[in-house]
């Protein structure tokens, strides 16, 4: 046993902030409210319906995770958000309009939902091209933005007379943005282009700053630069405020993630693996721009290449081609479906195949995982943590970690990551699944 980690209580309530009022927050929240009112049930929550073994396992000491680690209760989680269409300005209007819940379910949370109202977003189609935004802030350069996000946040708080706030962000992919610019490397170079109106400066960068310096935790589910680079990370350890990201991870390559660690650990060969998708909801609409796809493309495609090891397994790996293709198909609507190919070889090199057609619910999916990284993140920040959580890249298709690190892409080993930091929380001892006192004679 270790000593456990001194955690504040989830006293009061805790704001949950989302960037992008569209099909992943508005199922969300409207999946949160049915759960506490019993008219439906949080499948996908690791927080709602895991489970964690506690030591040896003869003891039999298995837990809900929800009963081990003092989470956020969901009756105490409040909600708000920013969106660019005035035309849906309430979390019901919104949640008809993006049309991945039944009308007969939104209709019985018609009452939480229309209390929850979105505020004027920070927006710049520069950015996100295929979006015609209807009510945006009418601000003036980035530090005009900030401010009146920061205002925002206060004023939520405020409002709603709440503890504590968590930040995650459901907005739209934007335009690819390498960090490879000198604005990113350091604070202080930094908070330069912010003076100085720089363009490679991103709106979903503008809210991860806000939230840093009100003090909430920020975690980014697209792909987006956001908070991963150099500067944000120093200035969340200065501010002593966790972050995490990048880019939920939900559809095709959570898929990736659960069949190569498998394939890799059978020393199978892989030559190919093509993916294509089909979705018709606005995160499609988006994608359909090749400059948004490219950053999605890029956060797709480490995945395998970090898992299989080519340059390690040359025999195995060393001509893998890896193809990913998004296709904005407006029938489908939140109905995405996702073909992978995978042309694998055997014993003495022979080929095989393997072929998989995966028709999912992105925003089903994805919602799940927003309130697991609200609670969380909500812990991290009471426990102390602060920083780059990368415990938490079991969520996430392009995970952030130090840059002097490689991120973790196996599922298993995020899932083991994620368990064994809960447990060194709470001061039990690691699992690592030895196993060997259980044979021994002494």
């Amino acid at each position: 046993m270790t000593n456990p980690v001194e955690i504040k209580p989830a006293s009061g309530k805790l704001g949950v902030l989302l960037p992008g009022l569209g099909a992943v927050s508005t199922t969300f929240i409207a999946g949160v409210e049915a759960v506490k009112a019993g008219i439906g049930k949080p499948i996908g929550s690791l927080t709602q319906m895991g489970t964690l073994r506690l030591g040896k396992r003869n003891e039999k000491r298995d837990s809900k995770i929800k009963d081990f680690v003092p989470l956020a209760d969901l009756e105490d989680l409040v909600f708000g958000g920013w969106d660019i269409f005035e035309e849906y300005p309430d979390c019901y209007s919104a949640a008809v309009n993006a049309g991945v819940l039944e009308q007969s379910l939104l209709d019985q949370l018609k009452e939480p939902l229309l209390k929850i109202k979105s505020m004027p977003a920070v927006f710049n189609q520069k950015y996100v091209k295929n979006l015609n935004p209807t009510r945006i802030k009418d601000v003036t350069g980035h530090r005009d933005a900030i401010d009146a996000l920061r205002a925002d946040i206060r004023n939520f708080k405020q409002d709603n007379n709440l503890e504590r706030a968590v930040m995650v962000w459901c907005g739209s992919t934007e335009t690819y943005q390498a960090p490879d610019s000198n604005i990113f490397e350091d604070l202080n170079s930094f908070e330069q282009a912010l003076d100085d109106n720089n363009s490679s400066i991103l709106p979903s960068v503008l809210y991860a700053y806000a939230a840093l310096q009100e003090g909430v935790p920020y975690a980014n589910g697209a792909p987006n630069l956001s908070a991963d680079f150099p500067a944000m990370y120093e200035l969340s350890n200065k501010l002593k405020v966790p972050i995490a990201g990048k880019d939920f991870k939900t559809g095709q390559t959570l898929m990736k993630t659960i069949l190569a660690p498998g394939l890799k650990a059978r020393m199978l060969g892989i030559a190919g693996w093509f993916s294509t998708n089909i979705l018709g909801n606005r995160d499609g609409e988006v994608l359909d721009d090749p400059e948004s796809f490219k950053t999605k493309e890029v956060s797709k495609l480490g995945v395998l290449e970090q898992i299989l090891k080519p340059d390690e397994n040359p025999d195995l790996y060393g001509d893998l081609y890896h193809k990913v293709r998004i296709n904005y198909y407006p029938p489908r609507g939140d109905d995405k479906e996702g073909w992978d190919n995978i042309d694998i070889r055997g014993w003495l090199n022979y080929p095989m195949q393997i072929k998989i057609d995966f028709l999912c619910k992105d925003s089903i999916l994805a919602a799940p995982i927003v309130l697991d990284l609200a609670l969380f993140m909500d812990l991290a920040g009471r426990s102390g943590k602060y920083g780059i959580q990368e415990w938490l890249s079991f969520y996430f298709k392009s995970p952030t970690c130090k840059p002097d690190l490689y991120p973790l892409h196996d599922l298993f080993v995020q899932k083991n990551k994620l368990e064994n930091t809960l447990r060194d929380l709470m001061g039990e001892p690691l699992i690592t699944n030895l196993g060997l006192d259980y044979y021994s004679d002494d």
